[in-house]
């Protein structure tokens, strides 16, 4: 059994199930038959014992009277005339319309028992002592009258073929259970197909062959379709996985690129200061200075990184969430930038209820929106304007609009923007100082609080962003 295949031992598994089935269905079906038409020649029978017991009421009970209704009863099913037979119920026979002869008594007959017992009985096939043939005996017991009239018919090969079974339902039933096992065994078969033809797949799989050059045809049917969709959903997982990879690597490379060239840089001004003793204290004091902005900016770098990992670790303890009113957060960030905001002659309006309140980490909170900020004022231009717009609301969600009307990108880079280390122009964003984390953390902070959000050219040429943050739980503490 082993070395069959699939489809023959699924095959072999079924066809033994069903002609299990198929053998009870014929074995219940011809014995219900017999007991039918067993049960309707007893019917018969019975029929003609009232019809003698009546005439007997009506006539007395004699010799004459049961002889001439033996003889003026027609064949029963077109096989014998029946034999009649009076009992007394204490097993004296009165009369037989075929024995004249005094007969034993019937006391001990299995069908006078039990038409005593149960008013009527029948037994198939009894051997008779006084006419040495075998008889269908069909009983009706008079109490009143105190007798049991049985009427019978010899057991002979008319009667017996008279309640044998017709033999061709079952001819039916088998010519049905041939076509059902060849359609069985075609759609076991193609089970078995597709069964090995996805072993064949994933044995390619797992020994790391390319699958997109896997060309496997499978049945057009339901399953074949389903093994298509297995095939093409292990596809996509593979690829993601492929992706993801490919996106790891390539952020390793960037983030050893992006802390390299701060540490290259404070490398080169000390080495500089320590070949160079006699240096001038001015000149000494404008390297540290320089030293000291590539340390600032490779903690910026440090920090951007770990808060990125930690959101993407989904790590919701170590970010508790509270009630926070979003003019109050803007207030404090408009105070924090008034220096760069002043120097660049740009205005922040706040175009925010002071109802507003938002249920988030007041960290991430402040990430949002201080990185949308500092994003503008490094790239914006001088004399442009930060706007940031409560536009709306519904039963779960507040929806914020932060826009500047500065020059804005080219719009081949929006797709871009929220990419870890993008950056529109590497050169300038390096000399303003920019991590290229900013807006990724913006939109995993976004992203963390259920939120969503896009970017898109304003009407006014800057960036506009877009994006949802939930409303607070009533029971949520205030911040």
């Amino acid at each position: 059994m082993k070395n069959l295949s699939f489809s023959t031992r699924l095959f072999l598994t079924v066809l033994l199930l069903f002609i299990t089935f198929v053998s009870c269905f014929i074995f219940f079906q011809y014995n219900r038959e017999k007991m039918y038409k067993t049960e309707l020649l007893n019917t018969k029978l019975q029929s003609l014992n009232v019809s003698l017991y009546e005439l007997t009421k009506y006539y007395g009970l004699s010799d004459s009277l049961i002889m001439q209704f033996a003889e003026g009863t027609e064949t029963v099913e077109g096989i014998a005339k029946p034999r009649f037979t009076v009992i007394k119920d204490d097993g004296l026979v009165i009369y037989d319309s075929e024995n004249k002869r005094l007969m034993d008594n019937h006391s001990d007959r299995p069908e006078i028992r039990k038409a005593m017992h149960d008013k009527s009985a029948y037994v198939i096939s009894r051997r008779s002592d006084t006419m040495k043939r075998d008889y269908f005996y069909s009983a009706t017991y008079f109490k009143d009258a105190g007798i049991v009239v049985r009427s019978s018919l010899p057991y002979d090969i008319n009667l017996n073929k008279m309640l044998s079974v017709d033999i061709e339902y079952i001819l039916v039933i088998l010519v049905v259970t041939a076509i059902l096992l060849l359609l069985l065994f075609r759609y076991t078969r193609n089970i078995g197909k597709v069964f090995h033809q996805l072993n064949q797949f994933f044995t390619r799989a797992k020994s790391g062959e390319d699958i997109s050059q896997v060309n496997i045809k499978f049945p057009g049917n339901g399953l074949g379709d389903l093994a298509r969709h297995i095939i093409e959903l292990y596809g996509e997982i593979r690829e993601s996985e492929e992706d993801k990879a490919r996106l790891k690597r390539q952020l390793t490379q960037n983030i050893s690129h992006e802390l390299k060239t701060p540490v290259s840089s404070i490398k080169g001004f000390l080495e500089t200061i320590v070949d160079n003793p006699d240096m001038p204290g001015a000149t000494r004091d404008q390297f540290i200075r320089r030293c000291y902005d590539q340390a600032n900016r490779l903690s910026s770098l440090l920090h951007d990184i770990m808060t990125l990992a930690r959101m993407d670790e989904d790590d919701s303890t170590h970010y508790e969430k509270s009630k926070i009113n979003i003019l109050t957060l803007l207030d404090t960030i408009e105070s924090e930038t008034k220096l760069q905001l002043q120097e660049r002659k740009m205005q922040f309006l706040k175009l925010v209820s002071p109802q507003v309140y938002v249920e988030a980490n007041y960290s991430l909170l402040y990430s949002i929106f201080r990185n949308l900020t500092d994003n503008s004022i490094s790239y914006a231009g001088v004399g442009t304007t930060i706007t940031i717009r409560h536009i709306g609301e519904d039963e779960a969600m507040h929806t914020f609009q932060f826009s500047d009307n500065g020059v804005g990108v080219d719009q081949r880079h929006l797709p871009h923007l929220f990419e870890r280390f993008y950056r529109v122009d590497k050169g300038r964003s390096r000399k303003l100082g920019g991590t290229g984390l900013g807006l990724a953390i913006v939109k995993n902070a976004v992203l963390f609080h259920n939120g969503n959000i896009q970017v898109r050219r304003s009407e006014s040429g800057g960036l506009e962003f877009v994006f949802t943050l939930p409303k607070p739980d009533r029971a949520a503490p205030v911040d």
